[in-house]
């Protein structure tokens, strides 16, 4: 998708720009605890009936798309995700 003005371009690389800040900023809760978090935030993204991440007939992309595909995020919440997949006995219980 082009964007054609200047100020949009801009727009767009700043709110990468803050994302990859956000994520340096909370990166120790994301090595601990990324992937339950992240697993949280994409079904409230492609919850039924939210809006599209991106919608090409208006010409409109979804913060969250970026969010989504950041490659910082996606290295952060990795750890958390192998350990939980390692382990045998998630999520069942003990008596």
């Amino acid at each position: 998708m082009r964007y054609g003005t200047r100020t949009e371009r801009a727009r767009i690389r700043a709110v990468q720009a803050l994302i990859t800040l956000a994520a340096l900023v909370a990166s120790p809760v994301l090595l601990l605890a990324g992937a339950p978090i992240r697993r949280r935030y994409l079904r409230h993204i492609y919850r039924d009936g939210a809006p599209l991440l991106v919608d090409k007939p208006r010409g409109w992309v979804s913060i969250h798309y970026f969010v989504v595909t950041h490659s910082l995020l996606n290295a952060l919440c990795r750890p958390t995700g192998l350990l939980a997949r390692l382990s045998p006995r998630r999520g069942s219980t003990t008596s």
